[in-house]
């Protein structure tokens, strides 16, 4: 009986087995098959991949002749650095390296650089790194500019041409140009005044004669001042101050102030006084004006054309024998001939200039008094000194003998 067991455990044993491989294959056989186009498919070939080689510096003088040549072989051996015939260039041209000529003290020397092919020298030449190259860029970069000069002093030359021509031509034989303004106005007598030789324009003529260049712009013994007003009420009659101006002895302006109007104004009187509202807006408190006047006017000499209007405009006084008003100087009268000239008229005949051309400027109105006051200065002060004496005028002293003297002549008498 247990013979029979073996022998059906054994059968089942290789039976079962057998499933085993059966169903394995089965498995294979279930499983997908991919087919692929062998022709379309394209293998990629892999370089290798260069060895680089470990130079290592020599130790020995021996050692430094082959050190070289081995490098030289390691480079030669390298087909994608260096080509065919570039291998014997650089053999033809590496010197050759002596035993002798190297000492173990001395750092290793670079070999000479090797020449560059004709191709590779022009175009550095061309890129103007070349030192030749570099000189020709340079000199080719001054040419453009020295032509881009040339035309802009061509442009320039011919903008001047044509604001020359843009004036107007006016031609006038034997006339005098204070008549072609009275006629014409003040620009064509400025254009025939150029034409002649004269002065720029007549505010320059005026500027030039009234003022003293680079002299002193300080407060000096004698100053000159003038007022500006603008109207108010109903009818603009009644006046108020709206600019003060006061110049030093050489036509220098030290102080020029608009005062801030105290009530309404009607009448701004601009063709005269030259003030508009926005002068006067923004202007300086008349009591601060008035302190600041008075201060500089004090114990100094105050030169102006009828002052007595200005001083009371700005309700202050000044000494009498301190004042010297231009309209009042018997001598500017008798050569105007009028009893009350005006500053203009006195400024057309004694200074042969022109004032208060339009809007007046009371800036310019002081510096006019002042040049007629320095005009006559010596002769003006020294009629006042004689009228101040009078008649009971000091007889000149005479000399008194010296008391030793005086001594002498008693003792001998």
């Amino acid at each position: 009986m247990s013979k029979v067991k073996l022998k059906k455990r054994a059968e089942s044993v290789q039976i079962n087995g057998q499933s085993k491989q059966k169903k394995k294959k089965k498995h294979d056989n279930n499983k997908k098959t991919f087919f692929y186009d062998t022709t379309t498919v394209i293998t990629k070939k892999t370089k290798p991949k260069p060895v680089k080689l470990s130079i290592m510096p020599p130790t020995k003088v021996e050692e430094y002749s082959c050190n070289w040549k081995t490098l030289l072989q390691t480079i030669a051996a390298n087909p994608e650095k260096q080509d065919a015939n570039a291998k014997g260039k650089l053999l033809q041209k590496t010197p050759s390296v002596s035993k002798d000529s190297h000492k173990p003290d001395k750092p290793f020397k670079k070999p000479a650089r090797t020449v560059k092919p004709a191709s590779e020298t022009d175009r550095f030449q061309q890129n103007g790194k070349d030192s030749t190259g570099h000189k020709q860029f340079k000199a080719e970069k001054r040419k453009r500019k020295e032509e881009k000069e040339k035309q802009m002093n061509k442009k320039k030359k011919v903008e001047e041409v044509e604001m020359k021509t843009a004036e107007p031509d006016i031609w006038f034989d034997d006339v005098d140009p204070d008549d072609i303004e009275a006629a014409l106005g003040p620009e064509a007598a400025d254009i025939v005044r150029k034409r002649s030789g004269m002065l720029k324009s007549s505010a320059e003529v005026t500027e030039s004669v009234l003022v003293k260049e680079h002299a002193f712009e300080g407060l000096t013994r004698a100053v000159a001042m003038d007022c500006e007003m603008v109207g108010i009420g109903c009818d603009g009659e009644d006046s108020i101050l709206a600019r003060v101006s006061i110049v030093n002895h050489f036509g220098k302006c030290i102080y020029d102030k608009h005062v801030k109007p105290t009530e309404k104004v009607t009448d701004y009187r601009t063709a005269v006084s030259g003030i508009r509202p926005a002068d006067i807006e923004n202007g300086e408190d008349i009591k601060t004006v008035q302190k600041e006047v008075a201060q500089i006017l004090q114990g100094r000499i105050l030169v102006g054309h009828a002052i007595h209007n200005d001083l009371k405009i700005l309700l202050l006084d000044h000494p009498k024998k301190m004042i010297r008003d231009t309209q009042k100087y018997k001598p500017f009268r008798q050569r105007v001939k009028s009893a009350r000239p005006a500053l203009r008229v006195l400024c057309k005949e004694i200074l042969n200039v022109k004032v208060q051309q339009g809007e007046h400027s009371s800036v310019q109105d002081a510096q006019a008094t002042m040049r007629l006051y320095t005009l006559v200065k010596k002769q003006w002060e020294a009629e006042l000194k004689a009228a101040r004496a009078g008649p009971f005028q000091k007889s000149p002293r005479k000399p008194k003998a010296p008391k030793n003297q005086s001594k002498s002549t008693q003792i001998s008498q």
